[in-house]
Formats: C-alpha cells, sequence, structure tokens
C-alpha cells in the first residue's frame, strides 16, 4: 500500500475524523448586507475572505482579491464570518499581530489558508516588532543601544474611568484565604475611597487571588494606563494584572506581569509607605463589557493588608505604532543568521546581541559596537503572546501558514476541539518570559503548537517546525482535563529543544489516543535558545511528570536523531500499559550527549543498555537503533537515502521530510 491516503487509512489513524473534520458539501443560505450577494438577497454561508498585507485595506468587504482586508486585526473583529467560510492570506504578504480565529462547526469548520501564486512564499504571521530602521536606536553609552523611549498622553476626547465606585469582587480558590472591603480614608491624605484587601493564606498558583471588576469598554488596537495609589503592610508585587473577558472562555485582551524579574528596580512594588503606580496595557481585542482583574494568589503573603485607592483606567495614545508592550524574548537579525541572548538586567550586557527588556520603560537594550541596523539589515523583537491564540475556539483549519518569530506559542490554547494544522511552517518561536520561580529565577516558555487542557481530535501534519525554545510539538494540562484523539504525523522537526512533549498533573485527568507517528525529529537542543536556558534539556521526547490516567499514546514510525542530552526521557510513571512504541529509528551519535538514547529518571542509557530496556518492557520491537542515513542532512533533506536501514520501516514519511 504505496498510496499514502490508501496507507493511513488502514492504519487506522484518523479514526473516523478527518470526515467529521472534511467541509460539507451541501451550502446553507444565510441573509448578508455585502457584496457578493446571491439571488433574493442572500449569500453563501461557506464566502472566501481575502487578506493582503501590501495591497489590501480593512475598509473593504474582503470578499475578492480586488477588495482584501489588510490587516490581522481586521480579521480577529470580523463578526461576518461564519462556519464553512475561509479566510485567505495573499502569498508572499506579511502580517504582524496575534490571530484569534472564528470557530466554525462539526462539519464545517473555518479555514485560514493562503491564495495566490503557487510559486510564492506562503503568508508569513509575524509575532514581533520590526525595529530595522536606524532612528527605531539611541545609543544611551558606550557599546549600549537601546529603542526609542516611550511616551504616552491622555487620548483626545477620551474619558478616563473612575473604578473607585465600581463594583469589585475577591474570588479565591486553591486553599487561599482573603477578604476584601471598600473603605474611606485612604491615600496619602486620607480623603479617598479605595479598597482593603486582607491575606489570610497566599495559594500557590495566581488564580487562586483574584480581585476585579467588570464592565469596562475596551477597543482592539487600544492603549490604556491603569494609575492608582497603593500600600501594603509587607511588600506586595501582583502577580500579574489583565484587561480580559468577563467570561468564559476567559480570553485575555492585555496583559502585564509585574513579577518579571528586574535587577535595576522593582516594577510595581507596592510597599509600606503610599505609591503612585501605573501600568499600560495594549490591548489586541475588544470587548464592551471587559473584566479588569488583579492576579494575587501567591504574592499576597499571609497577614498582610493590602490597600488600593484611586484607582482609574485612562485611554492613552502612544508615540509608537507597536510599543513594546509584553516581554521581548528574542531577539532575531536578518531572519535568524542570528539571534539575541536575553539577560534580566541591564548591568549584565557583557557580549555582543546580549539584550534586556525593560518592562518599566517598555525598552530593548542591546550590547552593539556601533549601531545594530549596521550590523544586520532586519531586526525583529518577538512579543511575548502566541501569534495564534485559539482558546475556546472549535472546528478551525490551518493551511500553508508561516508563522514566525512570537515569544509566546506559535499556535496555542485550551478548551479546544476540533483542530487541524496542516503544511504550516513555524521558526523562531517561543522564549518569552512565564514567571519567577520561588527561588527567583525566571522561566521562559514557548511552544511551535501546543494544545492546552480540555483538547480533543485535533491533528497536525505535514508541518516543518525548527528553533523553538520548548517544544515544537505538545498537548499537556493541568487540573481535571481530558486531551483525546490528537494525532501528529509526517512532520519534520529540528532544532527544537523537544521535538514533542507530553504530560498531564491530576490523577482525575484523562489521555486517551495520543498518537505521534512518521516524523522526522532531528537535532534536538542544537537551536538558539539551548544555550541560554537555566534548564537545558535538549530531547526529542519528553514523558514525564504525568499523573493523569492514559491509555492509547502511541508513538511509531519516526526517525529520531541526534539529542543533546537523550534522545528519550521517561520519567514520573510507569508508562508500560499506557504507552505502545515501535517501528521507530534511534540515532544517537556516541559523541553526543554521552550517547545516551534514553534517560530513564535519572539513569542514562547508552544505545545496547537503553535498547534492552525498552525491549525489555515491550517497547520497540521492529525498532532500529542507526543511523537513518538522510539524502542530505546538511542541507535539510531529511529524506531517506536509498540505502538506509529505515527504508521499510517508517515507508510514508518521506513526503513531510524534505528540503
Amino acid at each position: 500500500m504505496n498510496d499514502t491516503a490508501t496507507r493511513e487509512d488502514a492504519m487506522g489513524l484518523w479514526s473516523g475524523r478527518a470526515r467529521a473534520l472534511a467541509v460539507a458539501a451541501a451550502l446553507a443560505l444565510v441573509l448578508a448586507a455585502t457584496a457578493g450577494l446571491m439571488p433574493g438577497g442572500a449569500r453563501a454561508a461557506d464566502g472566501t475572505y481575502y487578506v493582503d498585507g501590501d495591497r489590501g485595506d480593512d475598509g473593504r468587504d474582503g470578499m475578492a482579491p480586488g477588495r482584501a482586508w489588510r490587516s490581522i486585526d481586521r480579521v480577529n473583529a470580523a463578526a461576518e464570518i461564519r462556519p464553512g467560510d475561509r479566510v485567505l492570506f495573499r502569498r508572499g504578504s506579511t502580517f504582524r499581530g496575534s490571530l484569534r480565529p472564528h470557530g466554525g462547526a462539526k462539519d464545517r469548520p473555518v479555514v485560514y489558508g493562503a491564495y495566490g501564486d503557487a510559486g510564492a512564499p506562503k503568508p508569513r504571521l509575524l509575532g514581533s516588532a520590526d525595529r530595522s530602521r536606524p532612528d527605531d536606536w539611541v545609543e544611551v553609552r558606550a557599546g549600549i543601544w537601546a529603542t526609542r523611549p516611550v511616551a504616552y498622553r491622555p487620548r483626545p476626547g477620551a474619558v478616563a474611568r473612575d473604578l473607585t465606585g465600581d463594583s469589585w469582587s475577591l474570588y479565591v480558590e486553591g486553599g487561599a484565604r482573603a477578604r476584601c472591603e471598600v473603605v474611606d480614608g485612604l491615600g496619602p491624605g486620607g480623603d479617598r475611597r479605595g479598597l482593603r484587601v486582607s491575606g489570610e493564606a497566599p495559594g500557590t498558583a495566581a488564580h487562586h487571588v483574584q480581585l476585579s471588576t467588570a464592565g469596562l469598554d475596551v477597543r482592539r488596537g487600544g492603549d490604556y494606563r491603569l494609575v492608582f495609589r497603593a500600600r501594603a503592610t509587607t511588600a506586595v508585587v501582583p502577580t500579574a494584572i489583565a484587561l480580559m473577558r468577563a467570561s468564559p472562555p476567559w480570553t485575555g485582551y492585555a496583559t502585564v506581569r509585574p513579577g518579571t524579574r528586574d535587577r535595576d528596580r522593582d516594577r510595581l512594588k507596592i510597599a509600606p509607605e503610599w505609591s503612585e503606580q501605573a501600568v499600560l496595557f495594549h490591548a489586541d481585542g475588544s470587548d464592551p463589557a471587559a473584566r479588569l482583574t488583579v492576579f494575587l494568589g501567591g504574592a499576597l503573603p499571609a497577614g498582610t493588608v493590602l490597600e488600593l485607592a484611586g484607582l482609574r483606567l485612562e485611554p492613552v495614545e502612544c508615540n509608537q505604532a507597536q510599543p513594546l508592550s509584553v516581554d521581548v524574548g528574542n531577539v532575531v537579525f536578518d531572519g535568524g543568521r542570528r539571534t539575541g541572548v536575553k539577560k534580566w538586567g541591564r548591568n549584565e550586557l557583557k557580549a555582543a546581541d546580549d539584550y534586556y527588556y525593560d518592562p518599566a520603560g517598555l525598552r530593548v537594550f542591546l550590547r552593539s559596537d556601533g549601531p545594530p541596523t549596521d550590523r544586520a539589515r532586519s531586526i525583529e523583537l518577538a512579543l511575548n503572546r502566541p501569534i495564534v491564540d485559539e482558546t475556546g475556539v472549535r472546528f478551525v483549519r490551518y493551511q500553508d501558514l508561516d508563522l514566525r518569530q512570537g515569544a509566546g506559542h506559535g499556535i496555542g490554547g485550551s478548551d479546544v476541539e476540533g483542530i487541524t494544522v496542516a503544511g504550516c511552517d513555524f521558526s523562531y518561536i517561543g522564549g518569552g518570559h512565564q514567571f519567577t520561580d520561588a527561588d527567583g529565577r525566571p522561566v521562559r516558555f514557548g511552544n511551535a503548537v501546543e494544545f492546552w487542557a480540555n483538547a480533543r481530535d485535533c491533528l497536525v501534519e505535514r508541518c516543518r517546525i525548527g528553533e523553538v525554545y520548548d517544544a515544537a510539538l505538545t498537548n499537556q494540562g493541568s487540573g481535571v482535563n481530558v486531551q483525546k484523539n490528537i494525532v501528529y504525523r509526517f512532520n519534520t522537526i529540528w532544532n527544537s529543544e523537544y521535538s514533542f512533549e507530553l504530560w498531564d498533573r491530576d490523577e482525575a485527568s484523562r489521555m486517551e489516543d495520543i498518537r505521534f507517528e512518521f516524523n522526522t525529529c532531528v537535532d534536538a537542543g542544537y537551536g538558539w535558545a539551548h544555550g541560554q536556558r537555566p534548564d537545558p534539556n535538549g530531547r526529542h521526547l519528553m514523558l514525564y511528570d504525568s499523573s493523569a490516567r492514559a491509555s492509547g499514546v502511541v508513538i511509531r514510525g519516526n526517525v529520531f536523531s541526534r539529542a543533546r542530552d537523550s534522545l528519550l526521557r521517561l520519567h514520573g510513571r510507569d508508562w508500560t500499559k499506557a504507552l505502545a512504541m515501535d517501528a521507530n529509528v534511534w540515532h544517537q551519535p556516541a559523541d553526543v550527549g554521552g550517547g545516551a538514547v534514553l534517560l530513564w529518571q535519572d539513569r542514562a542509557l547508552g544505545r545496547v543498555e537503553a535498547e534492552s530496556f525498552l525491549r525489555g518492557r515491550g517497547f520497540d520491537r521492529h525498532s532500529v537503533f542507526d543511523d537513518p542515513r538522510f539524502v542530505d542532512r546538511a542541507r535539510g533533506d531529511l529524506r531517506l537515502a536509498p540505502e538506509s536501514p529505515a527504508r521499510g520501516l517508517v515507508d510514508g514519511r518521506d513526503a513531510g521530510a524534505g528540503g
């Protein structure tokens, strides 16, 4: 069975899901008030919208290439997109921002794809801010350059929202205990009304203590400044402050994490003396009734009294079109010829391309002997937000897109169903600051495709993924959730810290029918991030710390070649009942990672010992432990050579492994 489709059906990979996700042939008619009307005043429900980053105009209707929209913001705002519709980005165009897809229906997904000359590059969706012009940088001292200062002013005609009289609520969970009351006589002059929060038990996660108010009018692309006075009997740094949706799926429109480790100064550190505080937001979504949430879980020590007065939210304007309002997790020069090395204070910029993101001033400081633009034609600052945020979305297909240079996830979100990612490229993903642990160590993150908690019926196939801070592909979660029927196949992965990561940490959760098959994975831990991680861990497979009930996890027909630490890590549970592994190619040169094929708990096992260990547990009885011999590895042609020992074992995988 050499025909790929026949072979896949015969092996039972789809389990009926592909047919459920196919676009239905039948068309429904709906009323419309746009161009392209059908006779009788209705248009086909399965409409097509075009987006052209060069010649488009967001004031058009988007329903023909000559009437294309221009921006991701317009796509996000398109209430007219319905199940079965297609949103097509022009090949050769570049788009910036964070896509928030519209969901479809089970038999009629919304498709985000490409149009135009088939020989042109895939449309690029960038999660970065461009700082490639000489006037984007100023020299602040010898050898240290910084992005231009950011300045804000009140938006003309806009009125600040006084939050003091609003209805505030305090939510606690996870063993946390706290109380909140509205009181008079606060502030430095004792003449303000405000809030008094008394902490009794802080909890262990940010969401365990939430102080919030709702009903705020937030507009996409708008800048907002939260201003207030504060004091606390014990120093407090809120874990996060967010403008977000007031109901499930709790979409975030803008989030600031004041707990960012900053050795030069403390940002939003609320001390015993009254101080004026300001927090800036850049909203990437619109909501007439948004919620403002101050996350205090793990940050409000027991016995601490926190007082807030004079709270107001001001619409403001910025002097920059794309301010660095979130952490910069990577600096990418000339498309990846060099990358920056993230530091956590300005005094640490010692070597060329060391950089520091200043969360208070919203600036990047960079070590460079001469103007940065003399050393690179393009400089992209990767921003800490997902390129595609699909939280709460169902039945969407992403096809033939090129996602680059985002410091969060490439595609990520929780509570998803019926997601397909096909023929997409991912590169220079991740590196954003996620949180700072109790020991003061900053933790960074970022996966190319992540399904987080409550994900089912998802497929990632024939994608090319490289240069990822964490995992190229992963489904993971915590708290009670279900991850079911997720397939990763025919993908080519290189220079990612992990090729595939799998875990779920609640005993009441379930992982069922997770399949990683016919993928080509090379050079784990050889990417831009490995050398600057506080936890270098270059491995192709990371199966660890997973307490959820698991069944039907299949890893077969893959090629795993070279990893800095080991090809596979098994940890935290007995995988023998949940996992099936077979027909894989395992290749770890003796001079790489000490020749370790497997890390079992804390034991590193070489080729002979690993082969015996795996086969003794019923794994990889038909696998090959040898060099797969690619056509031209140095040039990125990862098809199997005619003399490869893997031929006949993993046939069919070459379709996604070309250069």
